[in-house]
C-alpha cells in the first residue's frame, strides 16, 4: 500500500526550471513544464499540499465538494453528477483524470473543458506562490507533483468561476491522494473497486478498498457501489468507525433493463419515488451501475443538504440522459466503438456489452496496452471468448507501451491457461500485430463491412490516440 511519505516515488528532474512568471507564457510552455514533473514527487505529503492550499487562500474550500474514488467508473460518475447538477440549475466544476487528448479536458465548467487561456492563468497563479509554499512547508526544494499541481489549478479555477459544486475525482487511491486534502466535502462516493495499481495500493481487493475508503470523513455520508463483498465490508466498517451513514447501490436495484439501438433504459429503485426510469445515451451496460450510483448520490445530497432548489427525479433522469463521457463505449465512427477499458474488470465489462450488442456482421478488436498494467489477466478474459473474427494488436505512441512480442507471449500463455474454455488467442479467429496504432486502425477500417463492428480497448492512451486521429471533438470553452 501507499506509504505516508511516498518514498518509492521519483525525485524532481534536475532539468526542471521554473518559468519566468513575469514573461508571457504559452499553453504549450505550461504543458511542457508539467510533463517534466514526475507523476508523484518524492516525500511530498498531504500536509505539504494543504499548506500550499493555505498559501493560495484555500480556494474552493467554501464550495460544496463531492469527492469520488474507486477503481472503475469514477469519471463516468463524475460526468453524470455534473450533468444532473447542471440540469438542476447549479454551476459545477469537475476535475478528472487522465485526459485523452489535451490537458484542458481535466477541468470542466458545466461539462465544458476550460480554455487554454484559463488553463495558463491558473498555472501562473499557482506557481507564483511556490516560494511561499516552500517556506510554509519548511522544505526549500518542495515542488508539487504533476497531479498535485493540476489539482491546485483546478481549485483556483473553480473558485474564480464561482462554482456552486465542485466534483473531484481522485487520481490514485484516496487516502493519500492530493484531493483528500479537502477537509469538508458534502458527499463521498466510491465506485466499483477491483485490482489495479497493485504496485501502489496493495494486491488484494481489501487493501485497495481501504485506500479508497481513506476519503471518508466524519459527518460526510458515503454512497458506494456494493458489488464485491470484500470491498463493501471494508467501506461499511470504515463508515461505522466514523459514525457516518453509508448508502449501497446494488445491481438488483436496477430493474427492467431494455437495450435499444443506441441507448439503454432501466428502472432504479429510489429512496423516495419507488422507481426512477432512466435512459442512458450509450450501449455500455456497465454505465447502468455508474448512473445508478450518481442518481443515488443526488438523492442522498437532497436529503443531507436540504438542497434549495431540490434536485427532482425528472432532473436526475434528464441529466443522466444528456450526459456524455468520451472514450467510454463512444461511437466515434459508424460501427466503431472506443472504450477506455484498461484493467481486468474493464475488459469484462466491455465483453458483457459486446455479447449483447446484436451485431449482424463480424466484430473486430483493436487492442493496445501499457506495460505497467496486468495485461495478461486482460488477455485471459479475451481468450475465453470468440467474440471477434480478428484482433489487431498495436504498440502505443506512449513510452510505457507494452511491446508486441511481450503481448504475443502473454497472449499465448493466456490461451494455454484457458485451454478447453477458449477458442483462440486474443478471443479471435486470427490475430495481427502492428508497430503503430494508425497502421492497426487503417487495417481494421479496411476490413470492416457495413454490418460489422470495431471495438477499440486496452488503454486510455490508445483511446487518446484514436480520438486525435479521428478528430473527435470535446465541448470547449471558447473565451476567457
Amino acid at each position: 500500500m501507499l506509504s505516508s511519505n511516498n518514498s518509492h516515488m521519483a525525485a524532481l528532474s534536475p532539468e526542471l526550471q521554473i518559468p519566468d512568471m513575469k514573461a508571457p507564457l504559452s499553453y504549450e510552455e505550461a504543458v511542457e513544464y508539467l510533463l517534466k514533473i514526475p507523476r508523484f514527487a518524492a516525500k511530498n505529503t498531504l500536509q505539504d499540499t494543504g499548506r500550499y492550499m493555505e498559501v493560495l487562500g484555500c480556494p474552493g474550500y467554501g464550495k460544496r465538494i463531492i469527492h469520488v474514488a474507486g477503481t472503475n467508473g469514477k469519471g463516468s460518475v463524475c460526468a453524470y453528477l455534473s450533468s444532473i447538477l447542471k440540469e438542476a440549475g447549479y454551476r459545477t466544476g469537475m476535475f478528472t483524470s487522465p485526459h485523452l487528448t489535451e490537458m484542458t479536458e481535466r477541468f470542466r465548467l458545466n461539462g465544458v473543458c476550460v480554455s487554454r487561456k484559463r488553463f495558463v492563468l491558473a498555472f501562473r497563479r499557482v506557481l507564483l506562490r511556490l516560494e511561499e509554499a516552500r517556506s510554509a512547508c519548511g522544505k526549500k526544494d518542495y515542488h508539487p507533483s504533476f497531479f498535485e499541481l493540476l489539482f491546485l489549478m483546478a481549485m483556483v479555477i473553480f473558485e474564480e468561476e464561482n462554482a456552486d459544486y465542485i466534483i473531484l475525482e481522485t487520481g490514485l487511491g484516496g487516502r493519500l491522494d492530493a484531493t483528500n486534502v479537502v477537509p469538508h466535502p458534502v458527499l463521498s462516493v466510491i465506485t466499483e473497486i477491483g485490482l489495479d495499481h497493485t504496485k501502489y495500493l496493495g494486491d488484494t481487493v481489501e487493501q485497495i478498498a481501504a485506500e479508497k475508503a481513506g476519503i471518508l470523513k466524519k459527518g460526510v455520508p458515503v454512497v458506494f457501489c456494493d458489488k464485491r463483498k470484500e470491498a463493501s465490508d471494508v467501506i461499511r466498517e470504515r463508515a461505522k468507525a466514523l459514525g457516518i451513514p453509508a448508502f449501497p447501490v446494488r445491481r438488483e436495484d436496477c430493474l427492467c433493463v431494455n437495450l435499444k439501438k443506441k441507448s439503454i433504459d432501466f428502472s432504479l429503485r429510489s429512496r423516495y419515488y419507488d422507481y426512477i426510469r432512466l435512459t442512458l445515451s450509450t450501449k455500455a451496460l456497465y454505465q447502468i451501475e455508474n448512473a445508478a450510483v450518481a442518481a443515488r448520490s443526488m438523492e442522498v445530497l437532497n436529503e443531507a443538504l436540504h438542497m434549495e432548489p431540490a434536485v427532482t427525479s425528472g432532473q436526475i433522469a434528464e441529466g443522466i440522459r444528456k450526459s456524455v463521457w468520451e472514450g467510454r463505449m463512444e461511437e466515434i465512427l459508424p460501427g466503431v466503438y472506443l472504450d477506455g477499458a484498461h484493467n481486468e474488470d474493464g475488459i469484462e465489462a466491455l465483453l458483457q456489452t459486446v455479447r449483447g450488442d446484436g451485431c449482424k456482421g463480424k466484430r473486430y478488436l483493436l487492442f493496445g496496452v501499457v506495460s505497467d498494467k496486468d495485461y495478461e489477466a486482460m488477455l485471459r478474459l479475451l481468450s475465453r471468448e470468440r467474440l471477434f473474427c480478428c484482433t489487431a494488436v498495436a504498440e502505443l505512441q506512449d513510452k510505457r507501451t507494452a511491446g508486441l512480442e511481450d503481448i504475443r507471449a502473454a497472449a499465448l500463455r493466456a490461451a494455454c491457461r484457458t485451454a478447453g474454455e477458449a477458442s483462440g488467442m486474443l478471443g479471435a479467429e486470427k490475430s495481427v500485430f502492428f508497430k503503430s496504432v494508425p497502421e492497426a486502425f487503417d487495417f481494421v477500417l479496411g476490413e470492416k463491412k457495413e454490418q460489422d463492428r470495431i471495438y477499440i480497448a486496452g488503454s486510455l492512451y490508445l483511446a487518446g490516440e484514436i480520438r486525435r486521429m479521428t478528430g473527435a471533438a470535446f465541448s470547449k470553452e471558447e473565451n476567457g
